[in-house]
């Protein structure tokens, strides 16, 4: 038995759970999530907690287990809580600021970096210099945070260049030029 899917999933006041052959519709006070199901696995609401069940103990079955209950409970969580990614971007020059829906950088390019934001996401920038993404799908606001770190990743030398908020960035020590040449 998967130790992850064996565990039920606590539903809070407010959540609704549309079981489905093949998928799984979660609607909360942030929203609605629709979480696919896999073949062999599937869900059943019990006074007021979901469980994930498996039909057999084949292999691809057992591995989808887990995996299906922790999509399932990521979609619980971003119903109610939601989830939230912060960037700080570091460099001399280097800032962001939102325009409408539309996130525009200077990170030392010649030119902007414009990137649009997609629906469903909420993206701040409480200064020049940190970004947060916020939004009810875990999968999109961290899809979206890793295509904005992307565009300039910190610099093995100096760290200037997007970086995750709880990222810890190890610097390279440069050329010394001690004992070159003889």
């Amino acid at each position: 038995m998967s130790r992850i899917g064996k565990n039920p999933i606590t539903l809070p006041d407010g959540v609704t759970v549309d079981v489905q052959s093949d998928q799984l519709v979660v609607k909360g006070p942030k929203g609605e999530l629709v979480s696919a199901v896999p073949t062999g696995i599937s869900f059943e609401v019990e006074d007021g907690t979901l469980l994930a069940k498996r039909a057999n103990d084949e292999k691809r079955t057992r591995g989808f287990h887990g995996l299906a209950r922790a999509l399932a409970y990521n979609a619980v969580l971003g119903v109610t809580v939601g989830f939230k990614r912060e960037l700080e971007i570091q460099g001399v020059g280097y800032r962001a600021q939102m325009k409408g829906k539309t996130l525009s950088m200077q990170l030392g390019f010649s030119h902007g970096v414009d990137f649009p934001i997609p629906e469903g996401l909420t993206v701040t920038t409480p200064d020049q210099t940190h970004i947060v993404i916020e939004g009810n799908d875990k999968q999109q606001v961290g899809e979206i945070a890793a295509q904005i770190r992307r565009f300039r990743p910190p610099d093995a030398y100096k760290g200037k260049g997007i970086r995750y908020s709880d990222e810890i960035v190890r610097t390279k020590v440069g050329k010394s030029g001690v004992g070159v040449g003889a």
